[in-house]
């Protein structure tokens, strides 16, 4: 089985065009990375990926990939992504050495949400969308977690404000979730994240030659324009303090 997520475009993508450019240091980055991953998986076992098949995480389970690192890889399944995320993530079980596990929300749940509160619920206040995340993502997430010591993610801290200190090991959920939780990409510049993708040939959300830099839910999510800020097409109509599911949202 191979260790390699190629892409099958045969032109040049625009992600790939207007994003690839290392920084000055990015040797030293996935140096650490690499490393970081290595360690993850001889020390902190039971760890897993967290997966929503963006630029990030898919660059992190090519690495778990490239390097055999014993490290399964999970995916939140909400049941409202995109139809380009879905098809990704059956190329991704198709080709990755990685297990990919996939967790979905109890579909009553989903049902009677929809039932009592409506479809477009998501859209009257944060209170009920949130409540959408928390059936859809948090319950789910509890399921992906359990019974593991560590978890990765690509956050990085170029991503928002809200995530402008991720370190690439997060002891804060050690105390009352017993977790620790690693940022192998928490340097990483945006021009790194492709340049990575470009040079490894890497497979990616076709959403991303759309301008959808953060892709989440359909429902949830829009491209953005020139300007915007990284995460400004998540959750767009609510105040830009709001815009985290819950997922890595620290008390």
């Amino acid at each position: 089985m191979t260790t390699s997520l190629l892409s099958s475009r045969s032109s040049p993508a625009k992600a790939i065009e207007q994003n690839a450019k290392a920084s000055a240091d990015f040797a030293a980055k996935l140096a650490e990375t690499e490393s970081l991953l290595r360690r993850a998986a001889a020390e902190f076992a039971p760890v897993t990926q967290a997966s929503s098949l963006g630029a990030e995480d898919v660059v992190i389970t090519h690495l778990i990939n490239r390097l055999q690192v014993d490290i399964p890889v999970f995916v939140l399944e909400t049941g409202a992504l995109h139809t380009e995320t879905l098809a990704l993530l059956e190329r991704t079980q198709a080709h990755s050495r990685a297990p990919i596990n996939v967790f979905r929300p109890v579909h009553e749940s989903v049902i009677q949400f929809v039932r009592d509160k409506g479809q477009d619920a998501i859209y009257k206040s944060i209170e009920l969308r949130k409540e959408c995340c928390g059936i859809r993502k948090m319950v789910p997430l509890a399921r992906a977690l359990k019974g593991q010591k560590a978890w990765i993610t690509g956050l990085r801290q170029e991503q928002s404000a809200a995530r402008a200190e991720v370190p690439l090991l997060d002891e804060s959920e050690v105390a009352t979730k017993s977790l620790y939780k690693f940022n192998p990409l928490a340097q990483w510049t945006w021009g790194d994240v492709w340049h990575y993708i470009a040079t490894n040939q890497v497979d990616y959300n076709p959403l991303h030659d759309q301008f959808f830099p953060s892709i989440g839910c359909a429902p949830c999510t829009r491209a953005i324009s020139l300007g915007e800020e990284f995460r400004a097409g998540r959750w767009w109509w609510e105040d830009e303090a709001a815009k985290e599911c819950g997922l890595h949202v620290k008390k």
